[in-house]
């Protein structure tokens, strides 16, 4: 299977950069796999599992990724995720005190506003990086 290049950059790091044969992300059209010559492509990604593939192994890596972009242009792709982190550093009890969390304010904000939309993201957030290690660490 033929590789491409691959670069995955937070706001904070470059989370990733090297050859891959294939990535998975979630999307708002439902998960898009890339593989080496995928057509020029655009498309907002959702909080959900990325995973990428890896050359030596065939094996995929997974991380939580939270809502960005994809970018496929001239036989390379660029995701920009708000933040993204592989399965095996997900602390999973920050993760679930942050469920808790979010879910409190999303009581408190009483289904519509700013605040609720905003505890609504961490609480994806969460149970993102919940379900990511849960499927990938044990």
């Amino acid at each position: 299977m033929n590789s491409y290049k691959l670069k995955i950059i937070t706001p904070e790091k470059i989370f990733f950069d090297g050859e891959t044969t294939q990535i998975v992300v979630r999307t708002s059209e439902g998960d898009v796999g890339i593989l080496a010559g995928h057509i020029d492509y655009v498309s907002n990604i959702l909080t959900g599992p990325l995973k990428i593939k890896q050359q030596e192994s065939g094996e995929y890596r997974v991380a939580a990724a939270a809502d960005g972009i994809i970018i496929v242009s001239d036989g390379e792709v660029t995701v920009l995720p708000q933040s993204a982190e592989w399965s095996d550093e997900i602390d999973l009890e920050r993760a679930e005190a942050a469920k808790i969390r979010a879910e409190q304010k999303i009581k408190e904000a009483k289904s519509s506003g700013a605040a609720f939309d905003f505890a609504e993201a961490k609480l994806k957030r969460a149970l993102t990086r919940i379900s990511v290690y849960n499927k990938n660490n044990k």
